[in-house]
């Protein structure tokens, strides 16, 4: 992820923050999805939707450009709906082993995160198999 002014970290924040409120996730799922420390409160979740951005780290920012590319992607495949993204990242899927988009990021962690991101986004997943136009 490139390098982020403190307000595009902010609005970066609060739009994965709804993302996740949307998803019906709970405080320790968020913390979790977002791969925040685990000293990290669920009762602290609260600044984040208001107004301070998520930690400035490697792998923080990686799990953010992530989150966002599958937001971003549920709202292309759903833009008439905006309800039918939540929806999908709750219903069981084969690919992912009958188990929920959101299990699977949160059981397998980054892996299940790109996981989700390479089902919903065709580009997202061309990419890492390195393939090239001929």
């Amino acid at each position: 992820m490139k390098e982020l002014t403190e307000s595009q970290r902010m609005a970066a924040t609060l739009k994965i923050m709804g993302a996740v409120d949307e998803w019906g996730l709970t405080g320790d799922q968020i913390i979790a999805v977002i791969d925040l420390p685990e000293s990290q409160r669920s009762r602290h979740l609260q600044k984040f939707r208001d107004d301070t951005p998520f930690p400035d780290s490697e792998q923080i920012n990686l799990r953010m450009a992530s989150l966002l590319g599958i937001v971003d992607a549920l709202r292309t495949s759903y833009p008439r709906n905006l309800k039918m993204g939540a929806r999908w990242m709750n219903m069981p899927h084969r690919r992912f082993q009958k188990r929920t988009p959101v299990r699977t990021m949160l059981e397998d962690g980054q892996v299940g995160v790109i996981a989700v991101l390479s089902e919903l986004d065709c580009a997202y997943a061309w990419e890492l198999t390195g393939s090239t136009r001929s």
